[in-house]
């Protein structure tokens, strides 16, 4: 297993790729899709680690967001059309933080239409290109903690620990419509997965430029990460 950090832009196919062309590894797999604006950590399976990816795909996440007050899209984050803005001056921390409480625990959450779940095989993000919406089935998910870091209104920063599924970009959608304003996420950074940390991973520039000995000194032994599964 590799740890990667991945830059805003490529998408988590577009790692894959470029580490099995650059290493000439017949396997490469990923523990779990990041959009390609977000950055942070990205789990790279190699070789029999890629029978792993249900597993790693199954661990939490941490993830530090920004939600800019507002602005709702049709993505649901800074990349989409804008399909409403409203004043958010009169938004408050409290009332922020208030919301962030609120979507603490147990909920049910409906994928945006634009993400990489499968409808009949489709994935709905294609379905989008071609102005469809289709229903889609509210997802089982577990917020463990929602905090405000920073308060640049309309800019807020938080950090959230979820189960895997979470779409932050839908948590912030959420706060908006219920704070009156509106929002969509203007940036999102994975910073752990399951059992392993962003501050463990080099930037993909840094990894693609290793050498075959370099490389193999910072992947993970197959033993070290069955252990995080099976003590």
């Amino acid at each position: 297993m590799l740890l990667v950090d991945k830059p805003a832009g490529p998408t988590s196919h577009d790692v894959v790729h470029r580490i099995r062309k650059t290493f000439l590894i017949d396997k490469v797999g990923h523990g779990g899709t990041l959009d390609p604006n977000a950055t942070g950590l990205l789990v790279i399976l190699l070789g029999k680690a890629t029978k792993l990816s249900d597993r790693i795909m199954g661990g939490d996440k941490a993830y530090t967001g920004e939600m800019r007050l507002g602005r709702t899209t049709s993505t649901q984050d800074c990349d989409g059309e804008t399909l409403e803005e409203k004043p958010w001056e009169a938004v408050t921390r409290e009332q922020v933080e208030a919301q962030m409480a609120a979507l603490t625990g147990d909920l049910f959450q409906t994928p945006p239409m634009v993400s990489a779940i499968k409808v009949d095989g489709v994935p709905l993000y294609k379905l989008a290109r071609k102005g469809q919406e289709v229903e889609r089935k509210p997802r089982f998910v577990h917020i463990y903690r929602m905090t405000l870091t920073a308060w640049a209104p309309p800019l807020v920063t938080f950090d959230v620990l979820c189960t895997k599924g979470t779409y932050v970009r839908t948590l912030a959608h959420d706060m908006g419509q219920a704070l009156g304003c509106g929002a969509c996420l203007d940036a999102l950074r994975r910073t752990a997965s399951g059992a392993f940390h962003v501050q463990d991973a080099l930037p993909l520039d840094e990894i693609l430029a290793l050498t075959p000995d370099q490389l193999a000194a910072r992947v993970i032994p197959l033993v070290r990460v069955a252990r995080t599964f099976v003590p």
